[in-house]
């Protein structure tokens, strides 16, 4: 299996404090891949650094093979590294298709002279961008609140028109900041549910942040733990269920 993205001894520093270091996560194509770990373990920084949002202090962010820490966040994502955060962070005086718009349009190609004339390949390009965004919400079951004002939607539906819009970027790598925060077991059921359709629907990496266990064990191939920064452990969720240092640092003593 190859692997799609990977930090290579990645370390962050803020003055004094150290909230990663040596990082080596390996991230394998088509896979789920879990970080987890207690609140200051440094996963956001992690996904931070990775996003182009911070500098690593040491070592270095692959891609393809790639080496891309050090270019801008919108260059990362242009690249085929997208993201959500913990908190929702949607345009929400914008519509639901004005949101996806925004993110599918990255790809649309013409001047700043055809764009100010509105001639040549612009009108081509903003139908066929409107097509893709109504089809994207289709597929997303959304296609009934195009015209509703982001800012408005229930929560649950904020957090599907932010992967929608995560999505509409064509991303090989998805990255999802605690997606399950602040849904009860009924919503966080069906957002396994609707991860694993867009794993497979979209055919995309995924590497994501969660403290929920039961839906990081049921959806990630492979798991990282981090505690103060460093890597306590790695594997499959059964190894992680059942590693002493993990039971320990976070998800409890055993009886």
């Amino acid at each position: 299996m190859s692997i799609i993205l990977e930090t290579q001894g990645m370390a962050r520093r803020f003055g004094g404090l150290q909230a990663i270091s040596d990082c080596n996560l390996r991230l394998e194509t088509g896979h789920a891949h879990g970080v987890i770990g207690p609140n200051g373990a440094g996963k956001t920084t992690l996904f931070n650094v990775i996003t182009g949002i911070y500098r690593p202090s040491e070592g270095g962010v692959f891609f393809k093979g790639q080496r891309i820490d050090g270019l801008r966040p919108n260059e990362i994502a242009a690249r085929g590294v997208a993201r959500t955060f913990q908190n929702i962070r949607l345009f929400k005086n914008l519509t639901v298709l004005e949101n996806v718009q925004v993110a599918f349009d990255h790809c649309l190609r013409y001047s700043p002279a055809e764009a100010l004339g509105r001639w040549g390949r612009v009108a081509k390009a903003e139908h066929r961008s409107l097509d893709g965004c109504l089809d994207l919400l289709n597929q997303f079951g959304m296609e009934g609140m195009a015209a509703e004002r982001a800012g408005d939607l229930p929560y649950g539906s904020q957090r599907k028109l932010e992967i929608a819009r995560a999505i509409a970027l064509r991303p090989a790598v998805l990255l999802l900041d605690e997606p399950a925060a602040g849904m009860n077991p009924v919503e966080t059921h069906q957002l396994l549910a609707f991860l694993q359709w867009v794993r497979e629907q979209y055919q995309v990496s995924m590497l994501l942040i969660e403290h929920h266990m039961q839906l990081v064990m049921a959806l990630c191939d492979r798991i990282t733990v981090l505690d103060f920064g460093v890597t306590i452990a790695e594997g499959t969720p059964a190894e992680i269920r059942s590693h002493p240092r993990v039971i320990e640092a976070y998800l409890g003593e055993k009886e």
